[in-house]
């Protein structure tokens, strides 16, 4: 089944399975010897050189000591630059905050603008930890299944509408590259969406993390840049951690789009959520400012697996539904055609050697449905696509 590519890229086709089982980071620690895992969202690849350059330089010069940021870090302006540059979007850099991670951005904002029992709209499938946290934080989540269409999967704005109404939403989850399904929402649909959040004064918490992984002709376009309105509506999460590989950085932002909401945040006790490592603040400074060519090889990598996975799941496991993901490392799949009687993640780890992750984590009506990671090399992704065929290729009977 192998096909060698036409250009194996030097510092992401090169990894050795020795080096990669050596690693101490959960994906490839946890599994065990035997498994190839393909279930977190954390890459393969070594960090960037360009960060590692800083990290190192930061470390050599024994420079680590308390921050002089009487002004916040200076990962503000880094942000209010990368969004200029990348999608001429003029975020004000005094409305941003750092945070630790992604979640801990969630949890803050909607700590600070929802209560006990308050409803959130929210696209379904999504991101476990996203849902686990409406859950624990007693938020009422009102799910907007994602649709199943000809072309790739739909964002229905009419039922989201819908829902909105009938439930009392205080707020909208909207997670855009969406993940697991990797769809880039359009201007037009992002125009829905708005209009319905204008309609029904929603709060608009936008997580953009995977927004420099959309695959061409994809283009993302931050919520908050549609209008003014959007813009003193919308919350912005990202962090350079899912495009640069740097999740252990612990580092990301949050851009404050309402007044009363910012004053809110800026109101708490300074260090009552944490504050952000100097050293995060290095490597994502160092990423946004010096990992574009670094960055052009990884979507090219990434670009050359996902239709890699395209074409074995369409040839090999053609009942295995499957849409060719528009951003992201990801890929999702709808196994329920296959009727396996059994947890296809379960399928696939027993008789495959494969570690994926699926199922009702990720929402109502997940389950039968797998999520493959493939941001790893040529050599690794074939390993990984010879089990997921090995364990859900039909028998003779089937």
């Amino acid at each position: 089944m192998s096909v060698l590519p036409s250009e194996p890229v030097p510092g992401f086709d090169d990894l050795s399975l020795d080096w990669l089982r050596a690693r101490r980071s959960v994906k490839w620690h946890r599994p065990g010897p035997r498994v190839l895992p393909a279930w977190v969202a954390d890459m393969d690849f070594p960090t960037p050189p360009v960060v590692v350059a800083a990290l190192r330089e930061a470390v050599d010069r024994r420079d680590l000591g308390y921050p002089d940021w009487p002004d916040g870090s200076p990962l503000r302006r880094a942000f209010a630059r990368r969004m200029m540059d990348r999608y001429a979007w003029a975020a004000p850099s005094d409305r941003v905050r750092e945070q630790t991670d992604l979640i801990q951005c969630l949890q803050l904002v909607l700590h600070l603008a929802t209560g006990a029992g308050d409803a959130v709209a929210i696209q379904t499938p999504n991101y476990p930890p996203f849902l686990a946290t409406l859950a624990t934080m007693n938020r009422r989540a009102v799910p907007i299944p994602m649709r199943d269409c000809a072309d790739g999967w739909c964002m229905d704005p009419a039922a989201l509408d819908t829902a909105v109404a009938e439930s009392g939403c205080k707020a909208l989850v909207l997670v855009n590259p969406h993940n697991p399904t990797g769809r880039v929402l359009t201007r037009a649909e992002l125009e829905e969406i708005a209009a319905i959040a204008r309609r029904h004064d929603l709060l608009v918490i936008s997580d953009e993390i995977h927004a420099e992984l959309a695959h061409e002709p994809h283009r993302h376009i931050p919520f908050a840049s549609l209008s003014p309105d959007a813009a003193g509506r919308t919350v912005t999460l990202t962090s350079a951690t899912k495009a640069f590989n740097l999740a252990a950085t612990r580092c990301a932002v949050t851009h404050y789009g309402p007044d009363r909401l910012l004053a809110l945040r800026d109101a708490q006790p300074p260090d009552l959520y944490g504050a952000v490592s100097p050293l995060g603040v290095i490597a994502t400074e160092a990423a946004w400012r010096e990992g574009d060519a670094w960055q052009r090889d990884l979507l090219t990598v990434l670009d050359r697996n996902r239709r890699r996975v395209h074409q074995v799941v369409s040839t090999e496991l053609p009942r295995l539904r499957h849409h060719l993901p528009e951003a992201t490392y990801l890929a999702w799949f709808d196994a329920r055609p296959l009727g396996l009687g059994e947890s296809p993640v379960e399928r696939v780890l027993k008789e495959g050697d494969v570690l994926l992750v699926g199922g009702s984590p990720f929402g109502p009506d997940a389950d039968g449905f797998l999520r493959l990671n493939f941001a790893t090399s040529h050599a690794v992704l074939e390993d990984i696509l010879a089990g997921l065929v090995r364990a859900l290729r039909p028998g003779p009977s089937q």
